[in-house]
C-alpha cells in the first residue's frame, strides 16, 4: 500500500488542538483500505504482507499519530485478538472492524495496576443467560468512543479451565459507563476508562485463555506502538532537516554547523536501524511466528529512540521547538506516550533479560526499605 494521507496530515495540528478526530479522517481511511491490510480476503481484507503492513502503518502514523493509534488499535490489535482467540462466530466482528463500521478497544489496564496483571480485579460471572462482567478498566485507547471492547478479565471459575479470559463486550448497553482522561500527547486519540457493573456478555463471547498465551496476542500492540515511534521520529527528523537548511545563524545555515550535522547524522543512522528491525520483526510475526523477543527489543529501542530524536529536534529548533502548536512540540509530546503505551519499556527490559538469562526475577524485600 503506497498511500500518502495528505488530507489527514493537513488536519493533524487541528486534531491535536481539539482532541477530536474528524469524520473526514475516518472516511479517508475507509477509502484507502487501511483497515483491511491486516486481514485476509475472506474477512474482507486484502491480506497485505509484512512490508505492506509496515508501510501502511508508518504512512498513517506520520500523517497523524492520534488517528493512527485509534485506527490501528482497533483494526490490527483487536482484530487479530478476535481472529486468534475467537472462532467463526466472531468473523462478523472482525469484518465490522475491517470496514471501519465499528471501533474496538483493548481493555486491559486497571486503575490500580498497569504492567502487574496479578492485581487485576475485573471479573466475569456466569448467569442464567450468559455472563456478566464487573470491574473498571482505565487508561484505555478508544474507551470513550468504542463500540466493542476486547476485555481481559478473571473468570469466576466453576470448571478446570484457566482463570483468565478474553470477554468481547458490547459497550452500548446498560451496566457500561465510559469516561475521558486528558493526556499529554496523542491528543486526538480517545483515551479513558470503562466501568462495568454487571454488564451482559454473551456466552460465546467469553473465551478462556491461559495467561501465558495472552502475551502473544498483546505483541501486536508492541508492534503498532513501535511503528508509531518510528514515524514520529521520522517526522521530527524531517522537520529538523528543513529547519537546519533554512535557518541562518552567525552568517551560515544551521546545516553547516558540525554540532547540528552530528545530531542529524546520528538520528538518520539510528532511525534506519530501528526500521530494519521493525521490518524483520513484522515479517516474522505476519508469517505466523511468535517474534515476541524481536518485537520486545524493537519496542524498547524504537520508542526510547523517538524521544531522543524528538528532543534533538527541539534543540535544533530552539525556542520555536517548545512553542505550543509547533509541529516539533507535538511530536515530542507524542513520542513520550509511546514509551509507556502498550507495555512500559522498563518492565519489558526485565522480561527480555529474564528470557536471555533463563532466570525469572524474584522479589526479595530489602531490610532497608518498607515493603
Amino acid at each position: 500500500m503506497t498511500i500518502t494521507y495528505d488530507g489527514i496530515a493537513g488536519r493533524a495540528a487541528k486534531v491535536d488542538a481539539t482532541g477530536t478526530i474528524p469524520t473526514e479522517n475516518w472516511q479517508e481511511l475507509v477509502a484507502s483500505g487501511y483497515f483491511g491490510v491486516f486481514h485476509p480476503p475472506h474477512l474482507g481484507g486484502t491480506g497485505g504482507d509484512a512490508a505492506e503492513q509496515v508501510a501502511a502503518m508508518e504512512a498513517l502514523a506520520r500523517a497523524c499519530s492520534g488517528t493512527y493509534w485509534t485506527a490501528t488499535v482497533s483494526a490490527l490489535l483487536c482484530g487479530n485478538l478476535l481472529r486468534t482467540y475467537g472462532n467463526e462466530k466472531h468473523h462478523d466482528l472482525v469484518r465490522s472492524l475491517v470496514t471501519g463500521e465499528r471501533l474496538a478497544a483493548f481493555a486491559i489496564v486497571e486503575t490500580a495496576a498497569g504492567s502487574d496483571a496479578s492485581t487485576y480485579q475485573t471479573l466475569v460471572r456466569r448467569t442464567g443467560d450468559g455472563f456478566t462482567i464487573s470491574g473498571e478498566k482505565s487508561r484505555i485507547t478508544n474507551a470513550p468512543r468504542a463500540d466493542l471492547a476486547v476485555t481481559l478479565a478473571r473468570r469466576e471459575v466453576v470448571d478446570d479451565g484457566p482463570e483468565w479470559c478474553l470477554a468481547f463486550v458490547e459497550l452500548d448497553q446498560p451496566g457500561v459507563r465510559r469516561y475521558d482522561i486528558p493526556h499529554m500527547g496523542l491528543r486526538g486519540m480517545p483515551w479513558g476508562g470503562i466501568v462495568y457493573t454487571d454488564a451482559h456478555v454473551d456466552e460465546a463471547n467469553v473465551i478462556p485463555v491461559p495467561f501465558t498465551e495472552l502475551a502473544e496476542g498483546m505483541t501486536w500492540g508492541w508492534l503498532l506502538v513501535s511503528i508509531a515511534a518510528i514515524a514520529t521520529a521520522e517526522s521530527a527528523l524531517a522537520a529538523s532537516v528543513r529547519h537546519a537548511r533554512q535557518r541562518v545563524s552567525f552568517g551560515r545555515p544551521l546545516a553547516h554547523m558540525e554540532g547540528i550535522q552530528a545530531q542529524l547524522a546520528d538520528s538518520r543512522a539510528q532511525l534506519d536501524a530501528a526500521r530494519i528491525l521493525a521490518i524483520r520483526a513484522a515479517t516474522e510475526r505476519v508469517a505466523g511466528h511468535s517474534a515476541k523477543e524481536l518485537i520486545g527489543m524493537l519496542k524498547v529501542y524504537a520508542t526510547e529512540l523517538a524521544v531522543e530524536i524528538t528532543q534533538r529536534a527541539v534543540q535544533i529548533h530552539g525556542a520555536t521547538g517548545v512553542t505550543t502548536g509547533h509541529e516539533v512540540e507535538r511530536h515530542y509530546r507524542d513520542a513520550q506516550m509511546n514509551v509507556v503505551g502498550a507495555f512500559a519499556t522498563n518492565r519489558l527490559r526485565e522480561q527480555l533479560a529474564e528470557n536471555l538469562t533463563q532466570t525469572p526475577a524474584t522479589y526479595r524485600p530489602s531490610p532497608h526499605l518498607p515493603n
